[in-house]
């Protein structure tokens, strides 16, 4: 297997040469196939739903929030004969893509009760499988009605032909959530609006840190807290036509606004899911913003942390940004194309089932007419959130949304960075060139062919 993941790594190579990674999704670089000899290059065709399909339905995941969901929306459509099987890797360090890459390769001479049915991807790595032969037009399918959904979700999932292999159930427009307690005491209000024009951009975003640590807060929990703020919004790709690495001046713009903020003490050297990061948001926590989409703070901040529900609210903050997104995909081969089929169009179309994500999971949907209805409904607010509506917020937030600049490296590019620059705000490196020169060799590692810095 050490063999084929090699070879799956050099088709990527030659593959990402031939596009220029940093197009639209719609013209999305082509991308890693799970790949590795002959008889794995030439995936199985798609296949048209047949009465008799398989026995076990088998969805691959790195954690549990869709199936979650899953279980509570859609499990009692699935058939009294066909069993579910989950296979959850979590993504820490590539682990889920490699687990997946696996089981892609093995899909076309798996047993019948071992084929991957459906599998899950985000959006720094969704273009190494849309962009493959190893996952399948879902229109062939029956999945054909994408009229609500937002239209990046849908070029996210596309591969460079424009063809449709897969569907998120959420939009993923990512705010600024700040402790309404702490604003009163900095800002002198919690009110959305008036904190909005405190924050707009990322001058007074600093003048209103120095405020926050006079006051004794932090202005955020993490030093990481703001990447994807300025990550979202690059002018160029990580990884140029010509397979270099290339900083965009967003990204060393953060570097330089996360050496200073650890520097001055207003932030701490955690990592997003560090211990103390998360314990900032509890009811004794001294960070004022954080930042992040309907799912983090339901998935991450409000069932940890009930004691602090209600002291929160959202604004856009500084720049519009999206933080993630679930999606998912049809891989070739599969055998239960009817399910397969049938699930995505509940999750994007169901209006019953999608209503039901935002007003029993805080979810922020994938169509935007259910999203329409509550975010004018007077009677719906947010506990967490303290009353507001935040998918009145998010329906604004996500007219901002566009997929571009992506690369297939991005979780590898994001990640990595993130993991090496903190040695240095740690002290335990000695300088950011030594900081940077640990990632390049990290990124050589991950990305074959790469050419780095030095």
């Amino acid at each position: 297997m050490k063999k084929k993941l090699v070879s799956l790594l050099m088709v990527a190579t030659m593959a990402a040469s031939m596009v220029a990674c940093g197009q639209t999704a719609t013209e999305a670089p082509a991308t890693e196939a799970p790949a590795a000899d002959a008889a794995a290059t030439e995936a199985p065709a798609a296949e048209t739903p047949a009465a008799e399909e398989g026995k076990v339905f088998n969805i691959y995941a790195w954690n549990e929030e869709y199936k979650g969901f899953f279980e509570k929306y859609y499990a009692d459509k699935i058939p009294a004969d066909v069993e579910v099987k989950w296979t959850i890797v979590p993504s820490d360090n590539g682990a889920y893509q490699e687990a997946l890459d696996n089981a892609l390769l093995n899909q076309e001479n798996a047993a019948a009760d071992e084929k991957v049915d459906m599998f899950l991807a985000e959006a720094d790595y969704i273009l190494k499988y849309t962009n493959s032969d190893f996952t399948q037009d879902i229109t062939a399918l029956g999945v054909t009605d994408f009229s609500n959904t937002y239209a990046y979700t849908v070029e996210a999932a596309s591969d460079v032909a424009g063809t449709v292999k897969g569907v998120s159930f959420q939009c993923c427009p990512s705010a600024l959530i700040y402790r309404r307690s702490i604003a009163k005491e900095v800002l002198g209000t919690d009110d959305p609006t008036e904190v909005q024009a405190a924050l707009s951009s990322w001058d007074k975003f600093d003048a209103v840190a120095a405020d926050a640590k006079a006051k004794g807060y932090l202005m955020t929990p993490s030093y990481a807290e703001t990447y994807r703020v300025f990550s979202n919004n690059v002018s160029q790709p990580w990884i140029s036509d010509a397979n270099e690495l290339q900083f965009d001046a967003n990204i060393n713009t953060w570097m330089d606004q996360a050496e200073k903020y650890v520097k001055e003490g207003y932030t701490l050297t955690e990592g997003i899911w560090d211990a103390g990061k998360n314990a900032e948001m509890g009811k004794d926590g001294k960070a004022l913003c954080f930042f992040g989409p309907a799912w983090y703070f339901n998935f991450c901040m409000g069932p940890a942390h009930d004691e602090a529900m209600g002291d929160w609210a959202i604004c856009e903050g500084p720049q519009a940004h999206f933080w993630g997104g679930t999606w998912l995909l049809a891989p070739t081969g599969t055998d239960n194309p009817t399910i397969l089929a049938d699930c995505m169009n509940t999750f994007i179309n169901d209006e019953a089932v999608c209503e039901n994500l935002i007003r029993n999971e805080a979810q922020f949907t994938n169509n935007q007419a259910v999203n329409a209805k509550v975010a004018s409904d007077p009677e719906y607010a947010s506990e967490f959130l303290g009353g507001q509506n935040d998918v009145a917020i998010f329906a604004e937030l996500a007219k901002n949304i566009k997929f571009q600049n992506v690369t297939l490296y991005d979780q590898y590019c994001n990640e990595g960075l993130q993991t090496y620059f903190v040695e240095y705000l740690k002290g335990s490196v000695d300088s950011r060139d030594k900081a940077l020169a640990n990632f390049y060799t990290y990124i050589g590692e991950k990305v074959p062919g790469i050419v780095t810095p030095q």
